[in-house]
């Protein structure tokens, strides 16, 4: 691979001096692009409270996310985006992993002021194809591996090059990056690794349903110890069976080690869900399992962690034990409601197990309601997390409204 993309500070300001010079030779046409761009224009105002046994206050974070930019039309088949954020902490008794109050439980998002999301080139010029250069949003199937943590104020961002190709049945994703900017921002030690990642995904859509496969590869410089290497597969589906619908998805990977990881990992993934909708109702019943031997477990740094055994976050990494996250899911859509286009409802109960040993980590209740129109949404959302043999409870409330536009 060409580590050139490793020079990671300069990329973001290379491509935004690509944005005002690339037009040389062409600037009427390139004004044009500029006339007839996209604006960008993405606000989020989120009240977070978190109560945790073992900090006498709870954690109350105010915070709001202001993302601004735009998306040229494309000049000869190349579009230029540039977005920058604004996170503000309107009231920071909170431990946002950079502030230093760690007498409070951790809300992670830390205020920041004018760091860049995005900024990238977009080509089209190949029949079905889209090439993407520069820092950019990855978000893969359901993010349970790659994706981009959009639940934080900070998102999770790559600097590389990816290559989409998207047929009628058949599609495939494979990105090259050496920089993954990580939720908890600029200023943060945590907030950037460098390394070698390589994410090739391929799906295919059949009577069945899709079935994907992928190997997703981590070569992390200073954090050799979620250096790894995934290779899976996913079967996901639905089928009407009279006045029902069913869905369902089944999952296997195997993770390795890879890199500067001297650890002897090789650990199984396993996931298997089947649901039911009648009269709107939604029901489902899962199993995950991400392996663990005592000593090395099975790890997906790079997913949108927070949608994934349990919204209180206890698990974002996972035990050396393993994982047995054993869950029920409900969800029913009310619909417009007045001048809401659609109000829909979800709830999860969680029962959180070790993989190596008889371990009872604990159980976690899970509810939200989200209320949208076209530009905006609403949202009331609550996990309540009770300890047994691992970590502390825990209860978490969010408000939050959001606008785009």
């Amino acid at each position: 691979m060409n580590r050139s993309l490793r020079s990671n500070k300069r990329l973001p300001l290379a491509l935004f001096c690509a944005v005002l010079t690339a037009p040389v030779g062409a600037a009427e046409t390139f004004e044009q692009g500029l006339r007839e761009a996209d604006f960008i224009v993405d606000w989020r105002t989120r009240f977070e409270e978190v109560e945790q046994d073992g900090f006498t206050e709870p954690a109350e974070a105010l915070t709001s996310r202001l993302r601004l930019g735009l998306q040229t039309a494309p000049v000869k088949a190349t579009a230029f985006l540039l977005e920058g954020v604004v996170i503000d902490d309107l009231n920071d008794d909170y431990n946002s992993t950079t502030n230093g109050q760690t007498e409070y439980p951790v809300v992670a998002d830390p205020a920041d002021f004018g760091a860049i999301n995005r900024a990238a080139i977009i080509n089209k010029s190949l029949e079905k194809t889209t090439l993407t250069f520069g820092r950019q949003r990855i978000v893969l199937d359901d993010q349970r591996f790659v994706g981009n943590v959009g639940w934080r104020q900070h998102e999770q961002t790559f600097d590389g090059l990816r290559a989409q190709l998207a047929g009628a049945r058949i599609k495939a994703d494979v990105t090259y990056a050496a920089q993954v900017n990580r939720v908890f921002g600029p200023d943060s030690p945590q907030g950037k690794w460098d390394g070698d990642v390589v994410l090739a995904n391929l799906s295919h859509t059949f009577g069945l349903g899709t079935l994907t496969v992928f190997d997703y590869y981590l070569d992390i410089d200073d954090v050799a110890a979620v250096s790894s290497n995934t290779l899976g597969a996913k079967l996901m589906g639905s089928k009407p069976l009279g006045g029902i619908s069913g869905t369902y998805a089944l999952a296997f990977a195997r993770q390795v080690e890879a890199g500067k990881n001297v650890a002897n990992l090789d650990e199984d993934y396993y996931l298997i869900e089947g649901g039911l909708t009648f009269s709107k109702i939604g029901v489902a019943l899962g199993y995950e399992l991400l392996g663990g031997d005592g000593v090395t477990s099975f790890s997906t740094p790079l997913a949108t962690l927070h949608a994934f055994q349990g919204w209180a976050d206890k698990f974002l990494a996972t035990p050396v034990a393993g994982i047995e996250d054993t869950y029920v899911k409900l969800s029913y859509p009310f619909g417009k409601r007045g001048r809401f286009t659609n109000i829909a409802a979800l709830a999860f109960f969680h029962d959180f197990s070790a993989d190596a040993g008889s371990a009872h980590f604990g159980e976690e209740f899970d509810m939200q309601v989200v209320a949208r129109t076209e530009r905006l949404v609403l949202t009331l959302k609550y996990a309540d997390y009770r300890a047994d043999a691992l970590f502390t409870d825990t209860d978490k409330l969010w408000l939050s409204v959001d606008y785009a536009f």
